[in-house]
């Protein structure tokens, strides 16, 4: 009987079910995770930093490649830039700005400004005949050729029926018997009114009177306002007499006894 194995704590060591990696021997080195210097098997999970590399050293390194004194540099022209010396050139005299004129309000005219916030009707206007005319060789009315509009080749309109005239057959004309020749009653006129607008008709009729009274009406005459009472107790009275005053002294003559 195998010896027991003693307890660890709570944990009794005791032989694994399966095989465990652990108790295998490991492979070594064999397996590597990619490098993350240089550009050959690179990691590409990870950044990779900016590269340089040095150029080959050229043959004539050591020669002399200068232009030499082929450049020549201005004399002003120092190691930190151009030197501060000032340096002047003649210009032309500027001109003095002149003040600032306010337009005054004479040169408003609020009475043209209904054209720019209303809709208003082309305006056209005779100027003089420029000098470019005579280059501008427009063509005119004549030149165009408007399409037919009578006859049967019609392009914009209706052909409206088309007759023609031919020579009188010698067989089987009316003119051979006189009683096949249609009379004047033969046609019936088309009225008017068919195809063409029709005008107002009118009828005459018998004159109708509206029924009215027969009775005498009283004129203007017969009507005297100046007596009527019913507004007034009485109407006014005139009548022409002698004009009497209480100032006036009596008449005194003389009269044989």
């Amino acid at each position: 009987m195998a010896k027991a194995e003693p307890w660890v704590g709570t944990w009794r060591p005791h032989k694994p079910r399966g095989p465990i990696a652990a108790l295998y021997g490991s492979p070594g080195p064999k397996y590597a995770l990619p490098g993350l210097t240089g550009i050959s098997k690179h990691d590409p999970t990870r950044y990779k930093a900016p590269m340089f590399s040095f150029g080959t050293r050229h043959n004539q390194a050591n020669s002399d490649c200068s232009p030499g004194p082929r450049y020549l540099i201005p004399s002003n022209i120092t190691r930190v830039g151009q030197d501060g010396t000032p340096a002047f050139s003649l210009h032309s005299r500027p001109r003095e700005p002149e003040l600032f004129q306010a337009p005054g309000p004479g040169h408003y005219f609020p009475e043209h400004s209904g054209k720019l916030i209303f809709h208003s009707a082309p305006a056209y206007s005779l100027s003089g005949r420029s000098k470019d005319t005579s280059i501008n060789q427009t063509p005119g009315p004549a030149s165009y050729s408007l399409p037919p509009v009578l006859g049967p080749k019609t392009v914009v309109t209706s052909a409206a029926p088309t007759y023609s005239l031919r020579g009188r057959s010698q067989i089987g004309s009316f003119y051979e018997d006189v009683k096949k020749t249609p009379g004047p009653a033969t046609y019936r006129v088309v009225d008017p009114c068919i195809y063409r607008q029709k005008p107002p008709q009118y009828s005459m009729t018998g004159r109708n009177f509206a029924p009215s009274d027969t009775t005498k009406k009283p004129g203007p005459g017969a009507h005297h306002p100046e007596l009527v009472t019913a507004t007034r107790a009485k109407g006014p009275s005139f009548s022409f007499g002698l004009r009497h005053s209480d100032y006036i002294s009596p008449l005194i003559v003389d009269v044989a006894e």
